[in-house]
């Protein structure tokens, strides 16, 4: 029956791969039959807990079922099974990430309605000679320098896309062709792969940071850590990044000189800027001052964006009208990310992250003789889990097993620790990292898009990068040396 009903909604979606309706086919399967079965001893709850997550992961990484469709699903689902109390399954609409996407999306209209973003990227693309290459290389590098200003990927993230947006309308790429996807990819990817070498930059980093110490009496340091992971996960994923884009999304020669995607071709604007545009860039300085000296004044990067959002609609000091605000602000973003956290909060809840790292652990075989191997089953398991919770799960969970892993490793406690980070920065689906899959949706590029560059980057980051950390490492005395 699963199936029949399956078969009929691939026959409505033209273009849909039968692969993706076969893998989600057996998802549902095994998810009721954990359900119904509660396998491993599992209590009915934890059995409960696991059959929702299998299922709403399956249904994100396959995207047979719309991503805002799939979170409500597991909503009705959450509450109708009661797999935890109402306040862990919408813990998302009460955490600052959520409200920090909101006031990010009223940024981002803002910037959008006073047509500050055409001027930016007017300016921007004036200094960039030629060709697809080197707007890719651009945008990966004010992203890059962002990383160091912003401690919010998705701060970043509502920033640039409009900008990226217009500067694709001024290359002559049409909404969610091509060239266009790759831009966005460009700045979503940069903005989350890279900053996890950045100590303050994104969440997980943060949480690795603050578990570390509550839980372990173990403190990390902003320059330890940069030098550990910047140069390899931080410099050399940025190439990566860029190399991926460039390859898959690179435009066709074409035949027409008025869309070439030549930004030699693109007029820098002289006009003075208009009494709106003066007021939103004054808006985004401030969020920009307060983002990147929040260790000063304690104010979170989520009250910092709402205040802004809520000074651009504020009546005659705003720039975004009602109606404005009706058309361009999407509650799509805000119901994704509220669903990833509630989903984290879940696996977090009921028990089954520490059961799945548990399971992990006893099935690695690890061994004080084994140091390579012990380096590279830590690095794993952090990387499987990210796909039952979202990034910033992998440390939580991970980092109350560390005493256990440093024993059964032989490994050093803080090695064991950074280990996380290889894990948390290797994404293999857009759905495991909320700020990608929300700057995805505010530019419209399809999931199966983002899944086949996420994909080539973890594919090229483990085999490329993996070598080189190890070498980095023994240098840096958290492997002993001679393991390769």
């Amino acid at each position: 029956m699963v199936f029949r009903l399956l078969s009929k909604i691939h026959k409505q979606k033209k273009g849909w791969p039968p692969a993706r309706f076969f893998i989600f086919g057996l998802i549902v399967l095994t998810s009721i039959t954990v359900f119904i079965t509660a396998p491993f001893g599992f209590s009915d709850e934890l059995s409960s807990s696991a059959a929702l997550v299998l299922l709403v992961v399956g249904a994100l990484a396959t995207g047979v079922i719309p991503e805002q469709v799939t979170i409500l699903i597991f909503f009705l689902l959450a509450m109708l099974l009661a797999v935890a109390k109402p306040q862990i399954v919408f813990s998302g609409f009460i955490s600052g990430a959520f409200w920090l996407v909101f006031g990010g999306l009223i940024i981002g209209a803002a910037v959008e309605t006073t047509g500050l973003d055409n001027r930016i990227a007017q300016r921007l693309i004036s200094h960039v000679s030629g060709s697809y290459k080197w707007v890719v290389a651009t945008i990966v590098l004010v992203n890059g320098i962002l990383i160091f200003l912003m401690p919010s990927t998705l701060s970043r993230v509502f920033l640039l896309i409009p900008i990226i947006m217009s500067i694709s309308d001024q290359m002559g790429y049409s909404r969610e062709s091509k060239p266009a996807n790759g831009l966005v990819m460009a700045t979503v990817l940069t903005a989350y792969l890279c900053s996890t070498s950045v100590l303050p930059a994104n969440v997980p980093n943060n949480v690795l940071m603050g578990a570390s110490e509550t839980f372990l009496n173990t403190p990390i340091r902003y320059f330890e850590y940069f030098l550990l992971h910047f140069p390899i996960l931080g410099f050399l994923k940025a190439i990566i990044i860029w190399g991926a884009v460039v390859y898959l999304f690179k435009p066709e020669e074409p035949k027409d000189n008025a869309l070439t995607g030549d930004t030699r071709s693109i007029k820098k604007s002289t006009t003075q800027l208009l009494k709106n545009e003066k007021r939103i860039l004054i808006f985004l300085m401030c969020a920009l001052l307060l983002w990147a000296t929040d260790s000063f004044h304690g104010i979170t990067p989520a009250w910092v964006s709402l205040a802004i959002g809520i000074a651009c609609l504020f009546p005659k000091l705003g720039v975004v009208s009602p109606p404005e605000f009706k058309e361009k602000v999407a509650i799509g973003p805000l119901i994704y990310v509220a669903g990833i956290i509630g989903i984290g909060a879940i696996v977090a809840d009921s028990g089954l992250g520490n059961y799945l790292g548990k399971v992990m652990i006893e099935a690695s075989n690890l061994s004080p003789d084994n140091p390579l191997g012990g380096f590279l089953v830590l690095s794993g398991i952090s990387m499987l889990l990210s796909f039952f919770s979202t990034m910033p799960g992998v440390p939580a969970i991970m980092i109350p097993l560390a005493p256990d892993l440093q024993v059964a490793s032989g490994l050093p406690l803080k090695t064991v620790v950074m280990t996380q980070v290889i894990g948390f920065s290797t994404v293999w689906l857009p759905y495991q990292v909320p700020p990608i899959i929300v700057g995805m949706q505010l530019a419209g590029v399809p999931m199966a898009v983002g899944i086949k560059v996420t994909s080539l980057i973890a594919i090229l980051s483990i085999i490329l990068l993996t070598p080189l950390i190890i070498i980095w490492w023994q240098l840096l005395g958290y492997l002993p040396y001679g393991i390769i």
